[in-house]
């Protein structure tokens, strides 16, 4: 798994945000810290908040990389890797919902780093895809939207997809969503079943079915991208056809739809057994669902499905979906021909499960 956090030790007294650079021709603004040193055992740059001694990591590695450095607590968080095409802001764990199989639990406690996330993506890589995740990031809508708003203007090359369970949208925000610079916005939101208490359920919050439909008219209304998103699981697998044909006579203005499978992580871990579909052997739910969108002109994908796993005439709908940093292939995809066109599994993917699933290309 690629590290996403660096043993540091800084000058600085404060927390900063840096870009990391190993050539003094590559220093474009006031931000950029440069390489002075780099051996075996780690690298040291120089910036405008002093010096940075990075421990394990040669400047190679990290070159162009955005950091989030924090001196006092000796660490710093890589925000934006220069050669990754994942890099997403968890800009808080904070969270409305309680979701039976949530990937990141909620906390009940916020750090505001919206500031830092700024300067962070005014630093990015030219014509960069910036992900936005929590917790949920609308309990902080207007330091979001100012946020989105700082860095498209000055920045108009950038791209954002935020996460959102979409329950805090209202008439008030149409006409600000409308402005052009959302047009480089997707929200990725979460419908889980066509049926208002199974999602409810899922969701862990009564009546979130109802808000997240009222947030969604609003978001059409202003022209808003939306991915829907759908994680299968045990309790919705059935109603995954359903939720199709609800899909195509009610929400046709979405952009695309990606129906995800489960991660083994955070709550689902300990309810892996109640929750988890072995899609390989339940796939008619899915083909059916897939099949019914595709006929209605519905832009779906099947997200984390590794391609060996899924039905020739599907796989085409299976992308590279799993970030680079979580992302891990068995020994036995090593000869497949589609690996790299392949999500393979999550890091945290039991070993004796998925290597049970792989048949090579």
């Amino acid at each position: 798994m690629i590290p996403l956090t660096l043993q540091i030790a800084a000058e600085a007294d404060k927390a900063f945000v840096t870009r990391l650079r190993t050539d003094s021709g590559q220093l474009q603004d006031e931000m950029d810290s440069l390489l002075l040193a780099d051996d075996e055992g780690g690298t040291v740059f120089a910036g405008h908040r002093g010096l940075i001694s990075i421990d394990g990591f040669n400047g190679e590695e990290l070159a162009g990389d955005v950091l989030l450095v924090e001196p006092e607590m000796g660490r710093a968080e890589r925000l934006l890797r220069s050669q990754s095409a994942h890099n997403t802001l968890l800009v808080t764990e904070r969270c409305d919902q309680l979701c039976v199989m949530c990937s990141q639990p909620p906390k009940k406690t916020h750090v505001d780093r919206f500031d830092h996330f700024k300067d962070a993506c005014l630093l990015a890589e030219a014509d960069s895809v910036i992900g936005i995740s929590g917790g949920e990031p609308t309990l902080y809508k207007a330091e979001l939207l100012d946020l989105v708003e700082t860095v498209l203007t000055r920045r108009p090359d950038l791209t954002f997809h935020i996460l959102t369970n979409a329950q805090h949208f209202g008439h008030e925000d149409i006409a600000k969503l409308r402005a052009p610079l959302y047009d480089r916005v997707a929200w990725g939101i979460p419908l889980y079943s066509s049926v208002p208490a199974v999602h409810d359920f899922i969701v862990g919050k009564q009546g979130a079915f109802q808000r997240l439909h009222a947030s969604l008219g609003a978001l059409l209304q202003a022209g808003a991208r939306i991915e829907l998103r759908t994680v299968l699981m045990s309790s919705n697998l059935a109603d995954l056809p359903a939720l199709s044909q609800y899909v195509a006579a009610r929400l046709r203005f979405i952009e695309t739809w990606s129906v995800m499978q489960l991660e083994n992580i955070g709550f689902a871990k300990n309810r892996w057994s109640e929750l988890f579909v072995d899609h390989s052997r339940q796939f008619d739910p899915i083909g059916k669902a897939v099949d019914h969108a595709l006929l209605h002109g519905i832009d779906i994908r099947l997200f984390n499905f590794p391609r060996c796993s899924v039905p020739a005439s599907y796989r085409a709908l299976a992308p590279a979906s799993i970030s680079d940093w979580k992302r891990k292939y068995q020994p036995a995809c090593a000869p497949c021909s589609e690996r790299d066109l392949c999500s393979g599994f999550f890091e945290w993917h039991p070993d004796d499960e998925a290597g049970t699933k792989v048949t090579p290309l």
